[in-house]
C-alpha cells in the first residue's frame, strides 16, 4: 500500500511539473505574440497589433491558470499528503480550482469582447457565452460554499487540522 501511495505522489509531482512546463510554454508563446505586435518594422496596421496584444493576454491568462493548478496539485496532494475526505478539504481544493477557472473565463470573456469591438463582431456571441459560463460557475461555487459551511460544523476538528496544515505549508 505504501508503494502505491508513493507512486501516486510521484504521479502528482509529474502532473505539477507538466502544468509548469505548459505554463512556461504559454508564456513564451505570449512573449512571441507580444514581440510580433510591438515589432516596429512590421507592416501590420494598428488593429491587428491590438488583436495580437489581446491574444497575448489570453495566453498569459491560461498560463497563470496552468501555474495555479500545478501549485494547487502540488500543495494539496504532495505537501499536505492528505486525502480529500472532509468537507473542509473538499471546499478548499474546489475553491482554489474554481477561482482559477472563473478568473480565466472572465478574462477570456473580456478579450473576446474587445476583439469583437475591433473588427471581429462574430466573436460577440462567444464572449457572451463565456461570460455567462463564468457567472454560472461563480453562482454555483457560492451555493456550494454556503451549503458546505453546514457540513463543516459537523466536523470542527477538520477545520482546525486544515488551518494547522496551512502553517506547515507556508513555512
Amino acid at each position: 500500500m505504501r508503494f502505491l501511495l508513493t507512486l501516486f505522489g510521484a504521479g502528482y509531482i509529474a502532473v505539477s511539473v507538466f502544468f509548469f512546463i505548459c505554463g512556461v510554454s504559454l508564456m513564451m508563446m505570449a512573449g512571441w505574440e507580444l514581440w510580433l505586435a510591438l515589432y516596429p518594422f512590421a507592416e501590420d496596421a494598428a488593429q491587428p497589433r491590438f488583436v495580437k496584444v489581446l491574444e497575448c493576454i489570453g495566453l498569459l491568462t491560461i498560463s497563470v491558470a496552468a501555474f495555479e493548478l500545478g501549485q494547487t496539485v502540488l500543495e494539496e496532494e504532495v505537501q499536505r499528503s492528505a486525502s480529500i475526505s472532509t468537507p473542509t478539504r473538499v471546499r478548499r481544493f474546489l475553491s482554489r480550482f474554481l477561482i482559477v477557472v472563473i478568473v480565466s473565463l472572465s478574462i477570456e470573456c473580456l478579450v473576446s469582447a474587445f476583439q469583437s469591438l475591433h473588427g471581429r463582431p462574430e466573436l460577440l456571441p462567444h464572449a457572451g457565452v463565456i461570460g455567462l459560463c463564468a457567472a454560472l460557475l461563480l453562482v454555483a461555487w457560492g451555493v456550494f460554499v454556503r451549503l458546505n459551511i453546514r457540513a463543516e460544523h459537523l466536523e470542527p476538528q477538520a477545520m482546525q487540522e486544515a488551518q494547522a496544515e496551512d502553517t506547515k505549508v507556508e513555512t
